[in-house]
């Protein structure tokens, strides 16, 4: 089966942060994401987990698969957000079998 190019963008930020960015994208015309919980991990602050933190809502990520030569676009539109925030941006190589979607 035939694969084709593209790229998988992953963006964890604050939850709150969740309708800035999708706001911010939707701006840059980059409209297909998908939006998971994150319950927890462990980085620079050490480990922590979405039940520890009382009233507060944990972490969101945000997954999008795009092709190449829309990435400076999703990552322009997603550094303005979290260049001031608590966040990560990871970009992978993936390939797709309907490079149409994309």
């Amino acid at each position: 089966m035939q694969t084709h190019p593209a790229k998988r963008v992953e963006i964890t930020i604050e939850a709150p942060m969740e309708r800035r960015l999708r706001h911010a994208l939707e701006e840059a015309d980059i409209t297909g994401y998908t939006i998971l919980p994150v319950l927890g991990g462990s980085g620079r602050s050490g480990t922590w987990s979405r039940e520890g933190q009382i009233g507060l809502s944990g972490m969101v990520q945000f997954v999008c698969i795009i092709r190449e030569d829309r990435l400076d676009t999703l990552l322009n539109a997603a550094f303005a957000v979290v260049e001031k925030q608590i966040g990560v941006v990871c970009v992978t190589d993936a390939h797709v079998l309907r490079a149409e979607r994309f």
